[in-house]
């Protein structure tokens, strides 16, 4: 009974929003010119309730916009706007994929809007850095003095000193994309490896496939088998699971293959947990199965694939004995998994970014990517693999970026290696400026503590554009203030879901926040580059690049900026035949096969067919502590209530994700004399922090998990676990490694914990 009332109440909510949507006129609801003077909220006015209802009001608006983080899900909004103050902000009910309702992250999204700690004028630092010493400025001042600066630095080492470092706090086409790209071309600036996230997986899939090429996830329910493979759709794509739960229902069997039990894990039918980085063998394990007991699709095998007589040789290397010897995994649940992915039809593999963190992550992903094909399911409604659906759409790269236009980008450096390259390992010339947008290195980014040591250098000169003061902006020289998403204009392609999602600016930015388009206007005007694809307006940027990218794109047939204004989300236009991908047996690649032997990885120095390797820090290992006990390995996957370091700040959120903290195996724990609830240090030869133990079997022995996210200087010690996270670079793409991680745990002493007196990341240096 209580479903059925709580379903009600979700209709009637869902109706009304619709009707108050349907009653507002498009020039209300719609604003097309965002003025740029301060707001704040009204003085004693009660903080915004994250689950604020959409109500009926002659005064009030709704405004359609979507989500920006990192996320596969990339929601519909709604916003519901009372004069000139957001008040009500929820899940569009008509959005077939978001359907209503938003995640724990985003919910309480107009708390992170109307923060008091939010950035809202331009700040000089006028103390030591790091020291939390500003002084307000003007934005005149501010653009000059950048400028001066730049001018300086390229006058005397060339543009390539500068380095522009942005990533995923957003990831719209305009705000995210367009002002990457843009005026950093135009200067001559070193260019970003932007390799931190899914560079391998990405590459993996494309070079096996030809695109990554998802199906809808409505699809699922067609599933009578779905592998979860490294990856906990529960915490990071929501949305997937009430298609998964409809499946399960419909009878499908759920595999979840994860050294950790996850809350994915918990609700699945059956529980596979590999040694971390061993994926890649069991994945050729199980195909060994396949091959040795006919159950691979022979036929199939022959008409749409490349290769695929070296992958069963391939296999034939990875008997079942052998790979639970690798993975710890049973050999009899190897062959039984192996015969019930090759017996069961349709059956989806979903995977995500996570597994591919490895020092082996490419090769493992093609791996994952094979599969699929040994047993013919590509094509196959309910089948098949879900990864990606970012390849449907591709945005054409001279409207993107107007690299003719521009000379040529003098070096690329991997941002993984942010710390490094600011130590030195970028030189001739050196890296004498970094401009920071939509990311937090020092939060987020692998070995911290490198990054923290680079950014102190008296002669380099940071600027940082953000929301908020984060543990990057702390270590500027110019601070300036970020719009949040309901502040600013922008397009979003998601890469979980088939629908284009246009963001109206929805209420006008507080103080004197700016876009990073519209900073990055003043910068260019700064800068004295006057073409006119650097000034445009929004709308003209994000029409320019739809214009130019509809002929190669079929699914932008009919998709016009003034119609995604309108409907907010548009789904990608399909010819009937062809919604399902590969369902004609055509594929990407240069031979229009799958390419199960790719001589473009070969080209890249891999073996051009999947194979196993452990990651090199496993190889080369970590001494024993001083008390003679060995290494563990340390994931540091997605936290439930932040999007890396997003939203890590906010009370209610850090509050519900409760205290840092490492899991642990009781066998681990108790021969380390490690405590639950008690803080422990866990250190190795990149640094150290301190979090608190959560004593667990839902880690196996040798294994440690502390998710990632949290700000340093949030916490007592002023560092977080990337302060012992690798940035060593995977096996394809430039690509992180952060799981291939080797880690001493022991018990904190008192002094341990002791709260710095000086409470600035100053203090917190090795």
């Amino acid at each position: 009974m209580r479903r059925q009332d709580g379903g009600t109440a979700r209709r009637q909510d869902g109706d009304m929003v619709r009707r108050l949507v349907e009653a507002t006129p498009a020039s209300t609801a719609v604003p097309q010119t965002v003025p740029n003077h301060p707001q704040s909220p009204p003085e004693g006015s009660p903080s915004p309730s994250p689950d604020h209802p959409i109500t009926r009001s002659p005064d009030t608006s709704v405004v359609r916009g979507a989500c920006p983080h990192d996320c596969p899900d990339t929601c519909a909004t709604l916003v519901e706007v009372r004069n000139g103050r957001a008040i009500g902000f929820r899940g569009d009910p008509d959005h077939p994929f978001t359907q209503g309702w938003l995640c724990a992250k985003v919910r309480p999204y107009l708390d992170r809007v109307y923060s008091p700690d939010r950035l809202q004028y331009p700040l000089r630092r006028v103390g030591a850095k790091g020291s939390g010493e500003w002084a307000r400025i003007s934005w005149d001042d501010a653009i000059g003095e950048i400028a001066e600066r730049w001018q300086a630095i390229i006058a005397e080492h060339g543009a390539a000193a500068i380095l522009p470092y942005s990533f995923s706090g957003t990831l719209g086409l305009l705000q995210g994309g367009v002002v990457s790209i843009r005026l950093w071309n135009r200067m001559g600036a070193s260019g970003l490896e932007r390799s931190i996230c899914g560079a391998a997986a990405e590459t993996a899939v494309k070079m096996t496939l030809g695109g990554r090429l998802a199906p809808d996830a409505r699809d699922v329910r067609h599933s009578r088998l779905v592998v979860i493979w490294g990856h906990n759709p529960a915490s990071t794509s929501p949305h997937f699971m009430p298609f998964l739960r409809e499946a399960q229902r419909d009878g499908a069997y759920v595999v979840v293959i994860d050294p950790r039990r996850t809350t994915s894990a918990r609700s699945a039918d059956e529980h596979l947990r590999p040694r971390p980085a061993t994926d890649g063998a069991l994945a050729l394990g199980l195909m060994h199965v396949l091959f040795a007991e006919g159950l691979h699709d022979e036929t199939w095998l022959r008409e749409h694939s490349v290769g695929w007589q070296d992958l069963r040789h391939r296999a034939m290397e990875f008997p079942p004995e052998r790979v639970s010897a690798i993975t710890g995994i049973p050999t009899e649940q190897i062959v039984a998994l192996a015969r019930r992915y090759g017996t069961t039809k349709p059956t989806l593999l979903k995977f995500a970014d996570g597994i591919q963190r490895h020092g082996n992550g490419g090769q493992t992903c093609r791996a994952l990517a094979s599969l699929p094909a040994v047993v013919g399911q590509f094509g196959v409604r309910g089948g098949g693999l879900y990864y990606s659906t970012s390849d449907y759409v591709s945005w054409q790269g001279e409207a993107l970026s107007h690299r003719s236009e521009c000379p040529p980008e003098p070096r690329r450096v991997n941002m993984n290696r942010l710390g490094a390259a600011l130590m030195g390992e970028v030189s001739d010339p050196p890296l004498m400026s970094l401009y920071v947008f939509a990311a937090n290195p020092v939060g987020a980014s692998p070995n911290a503590g490198l990054i923290v040591e680079g950014m102190r250098r008296d002669d380099l000169f940071t600027v940082v554009h953000e929301q908020f003061m984060t543990d990057t902006a702390q270590l500027a020289d110019i601070v300036l203030p970020a719009t949040t998403q309901l502040e600013q204009v922008d397009l979003h392609k998601p890469y979980g879901q088939r629908h284009l999602q246009y963001n109206h600016a929805a209420i006008e930015p507080l103080g004197e926040a700016k876009s990073n388009w519209d900073v990055s206007r003043l910068l260019a005007r700064a800068m004295g580059f006057s073409e006119p694809w650097l000034h445009d307006e929004p709308e003209d940027v994000l029409r320019e690049i739809l214009d130019a990218s509809r002929a190669k794109n079929p699914t932008l047939e009919g998709i016009t900026l003034e119609r995604l204004q309108a409907e907010g989300t548009v789904a990608y236009t399909f010819p009937e035949e062809v919604s399902l991908p590969f369902a004609d047996g055509r594929f990407r690649t240069p031979s229009g096969k799958v390419e199960l032997r790719c001589d473009a990885i070969a080209a890249l120095g891999l073996d051009p067919v999947p194979d196993y390797e452990p990651p090199a820090e496993f190889v080369a290992g970590l001494a024993p502590d001083e008390a003679g006990q060995p290494p563990l390995v340390l994931i540091t996957g997605a936290a439930h209530h932040f999007v890396t370091t997003s939203m890590a700040n906010q009370p209610g959120l850090v509050a519900k994700e409760g205290t840092p903290f490492i899991e642990i195996n009781p066998e681990d724990a108790a021969a380390r004399q490690v405590v639950h609830g008690e803080d422990v240090i866990i250190s190795n030869e990149r640094g150290w922090c301190t979090l608190r133990a959560v004593v667990t079997d839902d880690v196996p022995s040798g294994v440690t998990v502390s998710p990632k996210g949290r700000w340093a200087s949030l916490s007592p010690d002023h560092r977080n676990v990337n302060w012992v996270t690798p940035d060593a670079i995977a096996d394809l793409a430039g690509q992180s490694t952060y799981h291939s991680n080797l880690v001493h745990v022991r018990p904190a002493n008192p002094i341990d914990t002791e709260t710095p007196s000086d409470r600035q990341l100053s203090a917190v240096a090795d």
